[in-house]
């Protein structure tokens, strides 16, 4: 297998002793065949290396080529690193610079890679059968390893020797040697990583000599980049010389992502050259890098750097602040200068050779949303004491926005960052929102041509997809569904010399969009304007206030045409869009709020273009409020929606209350509703009001709501607005509206009803109930606030808990509250609430857990309203291109006649069993109890009125209809 390493003879002072005539006579410059005449002759008196057969007399007379070829035949390695020393000791330093290169190292240091590989190879192939009772074998991997040691001696010294020069060498004298070093390193740093499983768990039988072999190498590799920084290539420098410097950082490159884990100093200082050669040779190398290894290794080590640094914070955090001055502090410092050096070493080298780094920008985005992802107010970041945080925050953090800065003007990042079909993890949505708020806020400081580039979008097919800024970020904030509920906060701006505060993300995002808007150039408004209307018309209410928010500063802070221009075009949306939707719920609230911030003459412009005595402009007013109008404007608009509401009212009892007409009543009745919140009471708007919905209560039929869904929209509207006027209604009034209330508390209706009951239950508190009507009134109350704290929506819970506190809070009628209670769980539901006690505290993990689940169900819920409006939009076309040539005879468009005579009954019936209510005092099955005693009579014209129902009731049953 080999024996033990020979006595090395120090050939220097052998030298030195014997040849002194050698060492001298040689003058500087002249043929190096004098010197391996003098190689040769110590070769001789050597006798221990001179290998067998190899005769004094052969040494003399062969030229250098011819011994370096002899060499490599020699059997044992260890003749190969003695000849190597005698070369790189005695014949290397009288060698001129011009002779290196094709005199020695060309010769020499191919073979000596050669021999490196063939060791390397030998202790792959051996060391399977290493331990320490094979001291043989235990023997000869340790030689083996001494060897390799003593090669990298070697080269450390033909470096050593370049590096001794007065003048820095011209890279074509010592093109081979770089080559090898480097490949020689590599190969021992791989050796260095992989000696964990290479040697099987016996690394302590070498570790000796592999801490040696590395410090070898870590001495080769710093002695090479100090001779490579001294040497600088002219622009006009070789194909080959260039070539040779692009060969080494390509080289260093591969190296550093073998030291990574190894040696934090050597990585660093690799890094800094690489960087440094590619800056210094800028001209000359920049098309010929690979610049996406080296951005991408640059990401890679930053990123493995800052997960450490998290790993760290971590235990320290869970140990404690005595911490301070522990190794695990210290090891986290280290790693934190690593991670703002990788940082600052990547927007140094972007800043430079941006123009080459389109491949790169990708990658570039997701490092930023790696990084900000694991930094509150991210719903994913770790909880770690405040120092460390700071600290590691300026290490990666502070960077992403120098980074950011250098990639704004880059088309390449623009398109990743503004890529509408990009899919992106729920950690990263809020760092990606976030990122879309920083390119606003840095825009100041960049050109117009990158303004551009981020609001205008994409133009042509041939473009890549890009989304115009401002609609992206109203995207991404409807993204960030549960940071907006939990809620996250950030810094807020200093205001009037005030420290920072917290703000939402709603906050934060409005802020700076409204910034950007006061110092948006004009051309670019229209996209403006069109992504703040596609950001009111999606489903997501949150979105559509913040693009409400954006919509009034922008109206406020630009002229009064413009924001009379905005009305004019939100209220015709308003006026176009047709049943109950979500864009109108959005509309109307963008549409109210820019009332207020109308001069007077436009309000009254406003009100001329949409008179509210026409029908058809009732959806309009049904989203204002009265108190945004000047004195002129708001009592036109009253007078027209009281008159218009009671001819409505009218037009439909006399026409039978037909069913079809009904959508006409609620549009008066919710304008109607408008006019009764902005009133008081006693107005005369407020008397009106009360006379049109005491009319509309008595009609009221109680198993008809459960069908029609337009009727559900009536009784809502009249629950509301008499909640307001509750004060000024008669006793049996309210009887009739707890009546339909009842109804629809025993069967499932929708909760917006129930909500609606609520506030009306809430509102009685204010009122007391003659005695002659509390027998009636006060039971069915309680019955009814009984059964809605008992419901198990938390929905409908919640809001019967507050409706009655606020009941209980003003009411006369105590007994109301003790009858409400009648289960020992009511009670203790109610005690809790108004103590305020909380049962059960929901853990963050939990609650996040909770947020994300509802997160994703919103997200359906709302894709889904978005598709169905698109289908619906969809059919909408097709209907209007087939409506092009309309059919000669259309289907009618109102109920069925069955449907009309069912309606009219119960609406008949509704109205006699009230009045039965009201004669006799006693029970029916859907009225009032049996208890109750008899009130007094009733006015003597009621009972020729009854009469005259009797007859025409008569009529109607013996009635036939007419022949066809």
């Amino acid at each position: 297998m080999g024996s033990a390493i020979p006595r090395i003879v120090d050939s220097t002072n052998l030298a030195q002793r014997t040849y002194p005539f050698w060492l001298k006579s040689t003058p500087k410059g002249k043929s190096s065949n004098l010197h391996f005449v003098g190689i040769c002759e110590l070769l001789k008196e050597s006798s221990k290396c001179t290998p067998p057969g190899l005769s004094h007399t052969v040494l003399i007379t062969m030229s250098q080529t011819t011994l370096l070829e002899e060499v490599v035949q020699w059997k044992s390695w260890e003749e190969h690193i003695h000849v190597l020393k005698i070369i790189t000791d005695m014949f290397l330093p009288h060698l001129s610079q011009s002779e290196l290169e094709d005199e020695c190292f060309s010769k020499v240091l191919p073979k000596v890679e050669k021999m490196f590989n063939r060791l390397m190879e030998e202790i792959t192939n051996q060391v399977g059968g290493l331990s320490s009772h094979n001291t043989e074998l235990h023997s000869f991997l340790r030689n083996i390893l001494q060897l390799m040691v003593q090669v990298l001696e070697v080269l450390s010294g033909c470096v050593r020797h370049v590096c001794s020069f007065e003048e820095a060498p011209a890279l074509d004298t010592i093109r081979s040697l770089p080559s090898c070093v480097l490949k020689v390193l590599r190969n021992t740093f791989q050796h260095c990583k992989e000696s964990g499983e290479v040697y099987c768990g016996r690394l302590s039988l070498v570790g000796d000599l592999l801490q040696g072999l590395f410090k070898e190498a870590y001495s080769l590799q710093k002695g090479l980049m100090e001779l490579m920084d001294s040497i600088s290539l002219e622009n006009t420098a070789s194909e080959d010389d260039v070539s040779d410097v692009i060969t080494v950082i390509h080289s260093l490159l591969d190296i550093c992502s073998v030291i990574s884990h190894l040696d934090i100093a050597l990585h660093a200082n690799t890094w800094k050259f690489i960087v440094k050669q590619c800056v210094k040779y800028g001209s000359l190398v920049e098309e010929r890098l690979r610049h996406g290894d080296i951005t991408s290794c640059l990401c890679d080590d930053l990123l493995a750097s800052f997960h450490s640094c998290l790993e760290l914070a971590g235990q320290i955090s869970q140990v404690g602040p005595q911490v301070a001055h522990s190794p695990e502090y210290k090891l986290f410092q280290k790693t934190t200068k690593m991670c703002r050096f990788f940082a600052n070493t990547l927007v140094h080298y972007i800043k430079e050779f941006k123009a080459f780094l389109s491949k790169s920008c990708r990658r570039f985005h997701q490092l930023y949303l790696q990084i900000v992802s694991k930094f509150p107010p991210s719903l994913c970041s770790p909880v770690l004491p405040s120092p460390l945080s700071e600290e590691l925050s300026g290490a990666a953090l502070v960077p992403m926005d120098a980074l950011l800065s250098q990639l704004l003007p880059l088309r390449p990042f623009a398109e990743s960052v503004l890529n509408p079909s990009q899919q992106l993890s729920p950690e990263t949505e809020l760092p990606h929102c976030l990122l879309l708020v920083n390119v606003m806020g840095q825009f100041p400081s960049h050109p117009d041509e990158a303004l551009q580039l981020w609001y205008d979008g994409s133009h042509f097919p041939e473009d890549t997809p890009r989304l115009p800024l401002f609609r992206a970020l109203f995207q991404s904030f409807r993204r960030c569904c549960a940071e907006r509920r939990v809620p996250v906060l950030l810094p807020g701006v200093m205001m009037k010399g005030q420290a920072q505060g917290k703000v939402t993300l709603h906050h934060h995002v409005c802020v700076m969009l409204c910034a950007r808007v006061a110092s948006l150039p004009p051309e670019h408004f229209p996209l403006l304007e069109r992504s703040l209307l596609e950001a009111v018309l999606q489903p997501d209410t949150q979105t559509a206030l913040l693009a409400t928010d954006v919509w009034c500063f922008m109206a406020r802070y630009g002229t009064a045409d413009l924001c009379l221009h905005h009305v004019l075009l939100t209220a015709q949306l308003v006026k176009w869009c047709g049943g109950q939707c979500y864009q109108l719920v959005h509309l109307g609230l963008l549409l109210r709020r820019m009332l207020f911030l109308m001069t007077p003459n436009h309000q009254m412009e406003l009100v001329e273009r949409f008179p509210p005595s026409q029908g058809e402009n009732l959806p309009v007013w049904c989203h204002i409020l009265l108190r945004a109008l000047s004195h002129d404007a708001r009592q036109r608009v009253e007078a027209d929606v009281i008159t218009i509401t009671n001819t409505t009212v009218t037009d439909w009892q006399q026409a039978g209350y037909k069913l079809g007409q009904l959508d006409q009543v609620n549009i008066a009745l919710l304008s109607l509703l408008m006019v009764v919140r902005g009133e008081s009471p006693e107005a005369e708007c407020g008397s009106s009001a009360l006379r049109i919905i005491s009319q509309l209560w008595v009609g009221m039929c109680p198993s008809q709501v459960q069908t029609h869904p337009s009727i559900q929209c009536t009784l809502r509207l009249l629950l509301s607005m008499s909640a307001i006027l509750v004060k000024s209604f008669d006793p049996q009034v309210i009887c009739q509206a707890l009546v339909c209330v009842g109804a629809l508390v025993s069967e499932k209706c929708p909760d917006d009803l129930l909500l609606a009951a609520l506030d009306f239950l809430a509102s009685l508190g204010k009122v007391f109930i003659p005695l002659d009507s509390q027998s009636q009134v006060l039971p069915r109350l309680s019955d009814l606030f009984g059964a809605l704290l008992a419901e198990r929506s938390w929905l409908i819970n919640q809001h019967a808990l507050e409706a009655f506190a606020h009941f209980a809070e003003v009411t006369n009628h105590e007994e109301v509250i003790s009858q409400s209670l009648s289960s020992e769980d009511t009670k203790n539901k109610v005690v809790n609430f108004l103590s305020k006690t909380i049962n059960a505290q929901e853990s963050l993990e939990t609650r996040l857990e909770r947020l994300r689940l509802e997160t994703s169900v919103l997200e359906r819920h709302n894709n889904r309203l978005e598709t169905n409006e698109e289908t619906a939009a969809s059919a909408g076309d097709d209907q209007s291109t087939a409506d092009t040539e309309p059919c000669p005879k259309r289907a009618r468009q109102e109920t069925s006649v069955e449907e009309e005579y069912r309606l009219y009954l119960q609406t008949a019936e509704s109205a006699l069993r009230a009045l039965q209510t009201l004669v006799e005092g006693r029970a029916t099955d859907t009225v009032i109890p049996s208890s109750t005693p008899v009130p007094a009579p009733p006015p003597h014209w009621v009972t020729s009125r009854l009469q005259e129902l009797q007859t025409l009731i008569t009529h109607i049953s013996t009635a036939r209809p007419p022949n066809r």
